[in-house]
């Protein structure tokens, strides 16, 4: 699930590490991978002394001023120490891309701490600031773009980051055998890039898109030195649970990965941007271990009451209010606080996979929904913590404010599901289909630790003649089966975007394909025709309009029954960093 990293994310990379486990740091000796400054490339093809030619040749970058130290780390951080954290699942795979990769875990965690891209965006905002690339350049046509690679870019292993590493990573993110069309359907929309020069490279767009920069601007860079051995699926299978070298502040060694139990995250003394303004008060501890308890929120609870991890996301408002008031919360030991942010909330809910009886039938999605009460679990189960879904884009710009809020309403799901041909129940007091005599039973496959959410709905379901048979199934079985499309219904969430992308989720090419974010089956012309002038719509103004229309299209079709939403996250650490 792609539940409230965020506060998590900032702890990894700006926290405080203390004094302790100062020789944990991973480092290689520098005669093994630095490599000497390149001497032989000249200034105008990207070499040393290009910052003095860059305007002139067209290039932009942003320039670090002090006000900027607020959003990159604390000058007052400490280096060092060890922060332990809980999660509920093992990654599926420990790649950021191809098959499988698609978890919070693997974007938020492991490619924000080992891997980098061309550029990044300034926290607060937005604009883009240095990465792999120190410069770049935007054609007056907005197709085509430039980005001059930093010479003193280095993979882990000690080799210059380069043009040719940008343009195997699009290859390989273009090869249908990695198993993520998405990502087809993404990177599809440029030409191959080209090596201008060894640390200049040029990317052109097919088509104008305003997101266009910002994709491929912000797309994980791997390293040519090992791509030009491996296909597609070579590369899922040689590292399915290895990680290919990164050039990112910390690598995470194979012998700290444990499989189905933890890995460990080592910082790199040898990181080639440590000194970077952008840089160098964040990625503090020398390790992140990350350990799994499959399942069980409450164990992970225990656990970091006991100590043995540093911070805890509360999750259920039902403990955050009866069971945060222990001893070491009294004492000042343990800290906690709602952490509130603009930070687009996503989506929640039952996902129906409507290629598949009986939520092939909109009536039966409908009736579905205004079955499902939120607004007595939100006050019996959730102490009003939390504001009623109703559209993709909850408390943001992009909701349509027209949107179906499927009030809780019986008599409506029932004239619903007569029309569907439900009109009658057997003896056990479930709904049979007039005409097949088919009980409207489905399952609901989900871990344990989401029981306390689905029975409530499972009784509200009862009471009205459906029958929603719960199988309990670990977090992982329950994606593969989804991203296979063997589902009837599933209990999913997933997180916001800034800059809202449906394409990847409710493009009609997706609809009959696996691995991808489609998962309900999702097929609309018109939003295939409003998805194509987003794509080249450079006017905000509109963009929000052509979203609102997506979001009306979408619930009025309502491919899921969405749950509840929270613009905050709650959360609980131990008062060791300093905050």
């Amino acid at each position: 699930m792609k539940k409230y990293i965020f506060f998590l994310s900032m702890a990894l990379i700006s926290g405080c590490g203390g004094n302790k486990d100062t020789n944990s740091v991973s480092k290689k000796t520098l005669s093994s991978t630095k490599i000497e400054k390149d001497s032989t490339t000249p200034a105008e093809k990207g070499g040393y002394g290009f910052e003095k030619l860059a305007e002139s040749l067209g290039y932009e970058t942003y320039v670090w001023s002090e006000k900027d130290g607020t959003y990159f780390g604390d000058p007052r951080a400490k280096k060092g120490g060890t922060l332990h954290y809980i999660h509920s699942l093992f990654p599926r795979t420990m790649r950021i891309l191809g098959q499988n990769s698609s978890q919070v875990i693997n974007s938020r965690t492991i490619q924000a701490l080992c891997y980098e891209t061309l550029l990044g965006q300034h926290s607060a905002t937005l604009e883009f600031v240095p990465g792999l690339a120190s410069h770049w350049s935007i054609a007056d046509d907005n197709l085509t773009f430039k980005f001059r690679i930093n010479p003193d870019a280095r993979w882990s292993d000690g080799m210059p980051v380069i043009a040719d590493d940008i343009i195997a990573t699009w290859d390989l993110r273009m090869d249908e055998t990695i198993l993520m069309p998405s990502d087809q359907l993404t990177f599809d929309k440029y030409e191959r890039p080209v090596a201008e020069s060894k640390y200049i490279v040029s990317i052109k767009s097919k088509k104008v898109n305003w997101r266009n920069f910002l994709y491929i601007s912000t797309m994980a860079v791997h390293p040519n030195h090992i791509l030009k051995d491996l296909d597609g699926t070579a590369f899922l299978e040689e590292y399915a649970f290895s990680m290919i070298t990164g050039s990112g502040p910390y690598e995470i060694p194979e012998n700290l990965i444990v499989n189905q139990e933890s890995f460990t995250l080592v910082r790199r003394a040898d990181y080639w941007n440590i000194d970077s303004p952008f840089s160098k008060y964040k990625y503090n501890f020398d390790k992140i271990k990350i350990s799994v308890v499959k399942d069980n929120d409450a164990l992970q609870f225990e656990k970091f009451k006991k100590g043995e991890q540093d911070i805890f996301t509360v999750n259920r408002a039902r403990r955050w209010v009866e069971d945060t008031d222990f001893e070491s919360t009294q004492k000042g030991w343990i800290k906690k606080q709602r952490v509130f942010s603009e930070k687009p909330a996503g989506t929640s809910g039952y996902f129906f996979n409507m290629r598949k009886w009986p939520f092939d039938d909109k009536r039966v999605r409908y009736a579905f929904c205004y079955l499902y009460n939120r607004e007595k679990m939100n006050k019996e189960m959730y102490y009003n913590e939390y504001g009623m879904m109703n559209s993709l884009y909850a408390g943001t710009v992009y909701e349509n404010s027209n949107n179906n809020p499927f009030h809780y309403n019986p008599e409506k799901a029932i004239e619903l599901l007569k029309e569907a041909g439900y009109s009658t129940r057997n003896n056990d007091g479930w709904r049979v289909h007039n005409e097949s005599n088919r009980v409207l039973a489905f399952e609901l496959d989900l871990p344990k630790t989401y029981e306390y959410m689905a029975t409530p709905v499972q009784q509200m379901l009862k009471e009205y003649g459906l029958n929603m048979q719960i199988k309990f199934v670990d977090y992982n079985t329950m994606i593969k089966n989804v991203n296979e499309r063997n589902f009837t219904i599933a209990y999913l969430g997933y997180s916001g975007l800034v800059y809202p992308n449906p394409e990847t989720s409710y493009r009609s090419i997706l609809a009959d394909q696996n691995d991808n974010n489609n998962v309900w089956g999702f097929k609309s012309d018109r939003v295939d025709i409003l998805l194509d002038e987003y794509d080249i719509c450079f006017d905000q103004d509109r963009r929000i309009e052509i979203i609102r229309e997506i979001d009306g299209i979408v619930a009025n079709v309502h491919p899921t029954a969405w749950a509840t939403v929270r613009n905050y996250i709650r959360t609980m650490w131990w008062d060791k960093f300093g905050y």
